[in-house]
């Protein structure tokens, strides 16, 4: 259509799921921090005062069960629960870890005679475009942004007034295939019993104008804030949380494919988060490069196995070269076994608590690592393709 709507949505750090991503991803940093060939695979519930973690590791680091309460209940206070329903102090965490099965180990290790297989099957996908600086779809850009000014108002003004628990939807018009300005805009944030729905508009209204592009504000009857009227009760004692339910805003809002499987909780050997790192990784770097405005890619694996079973990419008709002649270049120069995208893209670190939150992509490479797969160190290569 030469015209449309387009929305996109976001959590914040203290959605329940989100929490529940974030303790997950904390496990796997703290046995990363040990031992940087630690497999995991971490699932969390959270409810009303209680935490339950459950899941699978093999790992040579000695970390203790009260050692990783504690950590939980640090994250937990960082995010900013001290609530009745959900309390730091008071929540009784269940721990249900236990070792790895020997079947898996067998078909991902590497020995003398095969490379070291994928962790799974699955499909991962990589997407990237020219919407915004950070090469991400622009409603979800701004669905993020929000939030994130959201959160930093509410730890430096608003602590008392506001709750830790919120969400966003952005909805932009586009033209010719281009964000062109925003059509409504939707913010839901918890909020202590003895705020007027008024005074949640005065914080919010501002966090909005300095979230959209300068004239991107939309009209008064276009805003909707705390559309219930009342956002008190919250976070996992509101609606229960589980690791791996917000995928969609983990990655793209909607606005590409997403593969069969979450990220958070999982070390990287698994594929579903190692591969799609790196599907974005080139996704990003081809449109960086000027290659073209949007990019579509695709790998899939088999458990056990080094190489992919297949590879698909696409720039949606507006790539300067043939979309083949740009694969072929990636089979003949990029390594896409598991063991080659760890090292690439550094990713045996204890780096993933950082992604739990706000998206795992978008984001700026950190020196330590931390999300090294928005690194563009391949564009001038691929300026060469056009």
């Amino acid at each position: 259509m030469a015209q449309y709507l387009f929305t996109s949505e976001s959590v914040s750090a203290g959605h329940p799921d989100k929490v529940c991503d974030q303790i997950s991803d904390l496990i796997v940093d703290l046995h990363l921090e040990q031992d940087p060939h630690a497999r995991l695979a971490i699932e969390t519930l959270a409810t009303t005062n209680r935490v339950i973690i459950a899941g699978e590791y093999r790992s040579k680091a000695t970390i203790s069960d009260e050692e990783i309460e504690t950590a939980i209940r640090e994250l937990i206070a960082e995010i900013g629960y001290e609530q009745k329903g959900f309390d730091y102090k008071k929540i009784e965490v269940s721990n249900f870890l236990h070792e790895q099965s020997a079947d898996i180990a067998i078909g991902v290790d590497a020995t003398e005679n095969k490379d070291e297989g994928a962790g799974d099957q699955g499909i991962m996908f990589g997407y990237a475009c020219d919407e915004t600086e950070s090469l991400m779809p622009a409603t979800l850009f701004y669905s993020h942004r929000i939030l994130q000014n959201l959160h930093q108002a509410r730890v430096e003004q608003f602590q008392d007034i506001l709750g830790p628990d919120a969400k966003s939807q952005v909805t932009l018009l586009y033209k010719d295939g281009k964000p062109f300005g925003t059509s409504k805009v939707l913010v839901s944030t918890q909020h202590s019993a003895d705020v007027s729905l008024d005074k949640v508009h005065e914080i919010v209204l501002p966090i909005l104008e300095a979230s959209l592009p300068n004239g991107w504000m939309p009209s008064k009857e276009n805003i909707l804030i705390n559309p219930t009227g009342r956002f008190v009760i919250g976070g996992p004692d509101g609606d229960t949380g589980l690791t791996g339910r917000k995928i969609i805003v983990d990655t793209y809002g909607g606005a590409a494919p997403h593969g069969g499987g979450a990220f958070s909780g999982k070390d990287p050997t698994k594929v579903d988060r190692s591969g799609a790192y790196m599907m974005r990784y080139l996704a990003k770097n081809i449109v960086a490069s000027g290659l073209a405005e949007r990019c579509t890619c695709q790998v899939s694996y088999s458990i056990g196995l080094a190489e992919p079973l297949s590879l698909y990419l696409t720039t949606h008709r507006t790539g300067k070269a043939d979309d083949q002649f740009i694969l072929d270049w990636i089979l003949e120069n990029i390594d896409l076994r598991p063991r080659a995208i760890r090292e690439r893209l550094n990713l045996n670190s204890p780096i993933y608590l950082r992604t739990a939150s706000y998206g795992h992509f978008g984001r700026s490479p950190q020196s330590d690592g931390g999300f090294s797969w928005e690194k563009t160190d391949l564009d001038e290569e691929l300026k060469k393709l056009i």
